[in-house]
């Protein structure tokens, strides 16, 4: 079953690569070029409506929203990439939600303030409140290490995260403030399939 993912460098879709990668799956690759716009070229909104990535073609369809698609590559290419238990599987959800509804969010308004308001200054002021947001992010997140993974053990949550844990000084966070996070950094990149992916995404 070879499935396809639609992804661009410097993305979330990098979790989805990393996640396909640890799970040994047969996938191919689709790069898009944000500068020069693929993602709003009629091919591409053909797969994806959203202009947005990532978006992985399945024998079943097309299935877009990170959290979605890390969830079903756990529950069909990788089961251990989840916890089995109802609690911490929860947890898991939990920070990974979070990731996407308000974490990603208040990394978007640095570039993509044209989302919410078209006025210049507007977007200027959001993009000024980023390393505050992402702080108060980061902060929530680091509260809720307790021991080496999101959830007990390795799984989709930590690549989710580890992906957005790569933004924070960009964004202006002093990463040296939050140990537990870097040093779940550190542990994602070096796994082996995390290793392989993780350059392609520079740009």
């Amino acid at each position: 079953m070879t499935l396809t993912l639609h992804l661009a460098p410097g993305t979330i879709s990098l979790a989805v690569h990393a996640a396909l990668e640890e799970a040994g799956a047969d996938y191919e690759l689709h790069w898009l070029d944000f500068k020069a716009g693929d993602q709003t070229s009629d091919a591409y909104l053909a797969v994806n409506p959203k202009g947005r990535v990532p978006a992985l073609e399945t024998p079943e369809g097309i299935l877009t929203e990170t959290m979605a698609i890390l969830e079903w590559i756990a529950e069909t290419q990788a089961p251990a990439l989840m916890p089995s238990d109802p609690w911490l599987r929860a947890r898991a959800r939990e920070t990974m939600t979070y990731l996407a509804s308000t974490a990603h969010v208040n990394h978007a308004h640095k570039m993509r303030g044209h989302r919410w308001s078209d006025d210049p200054a507007a977007q200027e002021s959001m993009r000024a409140k980023v390393p505050e947001t992402m702080t108060d992010s980061a902060r929530w997140l680091e509260s809720r290490m307790e021991g080496d993974w999101v959830a007990g053990t390795f799984s989709v949550a930590d690549i989710y995260l580890w992906t957005v844990l790569r933004w924070l000084e960009g964004d202006g966070v002093a990463v040296a403030d939050f140990p537990r996070l870097m040093a779940l950094h550190d542990r994602v990149l070096a796994r082996p399939a995390v290793a392989r992916v993780a350059p392609q995404h520079v740009r």
